[in-house]
């Protein structure tokens, strides 16, 4: 029972301000907020609108290169923007918890994940080694992650961004903790995991009486898990209300403009011409990890044609990044072969010259990881101009503007910041612009629209199908949200377990009688109706018996 009596969290007229170009800038401007114990508050808003911003605020933490510049946090009656390092630090290990957006680049690569788990319990005298452990292997259990009992013996690099951040949930609830705050907790999941994320989420957090701000760009998804939504735009509040009212009867503008989006569907374009080469082609590809015994891939055709979008969908873990690392040269095939133009390419990266791997570009899932942390925009963007198309000076910075102007990034403005002075959707324009100043033939778009808030997301859609009309690209784009599929997918790929399930042309996919795994997936879309994922859980507990 929500007991919105006694805040847990208020913040009063909360101002925090970045550096750039050696100015203070506002980014949270005056927001008020206030949080009950076991209550869900869901932060809606595009990116760069401040929403993880001011969820690390709710911690008493601003990122390097901003600081807390007006207002107050009172945490259960503590001030934390005045609070010292070890109070903040205590209450951050115990009592709050973090989820990121990224959870690739917040574990530590060296340890084993159910000892990064089991630190904070164990060292705060909470539980010993051995308690901790078997309590991280029932949370993963909960999470529905694989093989509970052996995947925390694994290395961060050695499972899926899916079961990666459902690791991270895990070990943000180690402590049970009485504030949450969910960073796109669930933005690397495919659908049918999610569904099963989201409900551990929502049980735990009622089980504990823990409160949460969820923060998310997704409108079903906070549709399920919050009791109060409040909207931001560039910093500010546009409008708040409990759930029902925001999605039935929003007030602003804005807001209906959120609840509107995804009106973009890319042309139906004419069958492939039989004689049509493909630009990329797998044919029976199998593909295995080397020292392990049984193939993560198995017997996987598929072609790539020009001015084309092949969508390749599936759980996490379905073998769908696995298909392109195989591609790119990655983890090479064991069996099969990749064809270029109809004619053999090297299964190994190193063994094909310049203008076969600038013929294949990619787009990865996490922009976190993806960039280099000390390189400024202009270079991320401008070092495969140079290497691949011999561009430099006064024609590469030309080349480089009008790119960032593509992304709707504007040059003068971004140029010369670091990755870490952007939110975590312009990384991922970046990351875009990256791959495209390559001038490929086939990218692959690996998650791309992920981490973008839906308006964001539309506006790249856009974007992708534009530049595959001027460039005759063809795209292999991955993704788990059939939202997308549906946008912008000519033929449709369903992988699952390293293996293609159905493939065809998009409206044959989608057109009832499904394979029983196709239709697992699209029964597992969330709708923006609070109650889907009760009705979802209680057909499939009926369907079980």
């Amino acid at each position: 029972m929500t007991d919105t009596q006694t805040p847990l969290l208020v913040m009063q007229n909360l101002q925090i301000e970045g550096l750039s170009e050696d100015r203070w800038k506002p980014i949270v401007k005056g927001v008020n907020l206030t949080l009950g114990k076991g209550e869900v508050l869901g932060l809606i808003g595009e990116s760069g609108a401040g929403k993880s911003t001011i969820g690390l605020g709710a911690m008493g933490h601003v990122r390097d290169g901003c600081r807390f510049s007006g207002g107050t946090v009172h945490f259960d009656g503590i001030e934390l923007t005045g609070a010292s390092r070890e109070t903040c630090r205590d209450l951050r290990s115990t009592r709050i918890a973090y989820v990121a957006q990224s959870a690739a680049a917040s574990f530590n690569p060296a340890f084993k994940l159910i000892s990064q788990h089991a630190e904070f319990p164990v060292r705060r005298g909470l539980m010993q080694r051995e308690e901790a452990e078997k309590d991280a292997i029932d949370l993963y259990r909960q999470l529905q992650l694989p093989n509970p009992e052996e995947i925390g013996f694994r290395y961060p690099h050695q499972v899926s961004g899916g079961q990666l951040q459902r690791a991270m949930t895990a070990m943000a609830m180690a402590c049970r903790p009485d504030l949450i705050i969910f960073d796109e907790p669930t933005t690397a999941l495919d659908v049918t995991t999610q569904i099963e994320v989201l409900s551990a989420i929502r049980n735990i957090v009622e089980e504990f009486g823990t409160s949460a701000i969820y923060i998310t760009h997704d409108l079903a998804v906070v549709a399920q898990m919050a009791d109060r939504i409040m909207v931001l735009r560039y910093g500010e509040e546009v409008e708040a209300a409990d759930t029902a009212t925001m999605l039935n009867d929003p007030k602003e503008e804005y807001t209906k403009s959120l609840w509107a989006v995804r009106s973009f569907k890319a042309a139906q374009k004419a069958p492939v011409a039989e004689a049509q080469v493909p630009v990329v082609s797998l044919k029976n590809v199998t593909a295995q990890y080397p020292g392990t015994a049984r193939p993560v891939l198995n017997d996987i055709s598929m072609d790539f044609h020009a001015g084309r979008t092949v969508a390749v969908v599936g759980e996490s873990g379905s073998g769908k990044s696995t298909t392109a690392r195989s591609l790119m040269g990655l983890l090479p095939p064991v069996q099969g072969e990749i064809l270029l133009n109809g004619a053999p390419l090297a299964p190994e990266f190193r063994k094909r010259s310049k203008a076969e791997l600038q013929a294949v570009q990619m787009i990865y899932q996490m922009a976190d990881t993806a960039l280099n942390p000390k390189q400024r925009i202009k270079d991320i963007i401008g070092r495969p101009m140079t290497y691949y198309r011999g561009l430099r000076g006064k024609q590469l910075t030309q080349e480089i503007r009008a790119l960032l102007a593509d992304i709707e990034l504007e040059p003068d403005q971004y140029m010369n910041r670091l990755p870490s002075e952007l939110s975590g959707g312009q990384k991922q324009r970046i990351g875009i612009a990256r791959a495209l100043a390559a001038s490929p033939k086939l990218v692959i778009c690996d998650e791309v629209t992920s981490a973008l808030d839906q308006l964001v997301a539309e506006g790249i859609l856009r974007l992708l199908d534009k530049l595959q009309k001027e460039h005759d690209l063809a795209y292999m784009f991955i993704t788990h949200d059939i939202s997308t599929v549906r946008a912008i997918a000519d033929e449709v790929v369903v992988m699952q377990q390293g293996r293609v399930v159905e493939q065809g042309a998009k409206e044959a996919i989608f057109s009832p009688p499904h394979a029983p795994y196709t239709d697992l997936l699209l029964s597992s879309v969330p709708e923006m109706d609070p109650a889907w994922l009760d009705r979802v859980l209680a057909d499939r507990a009926a369907a079980q018996g």
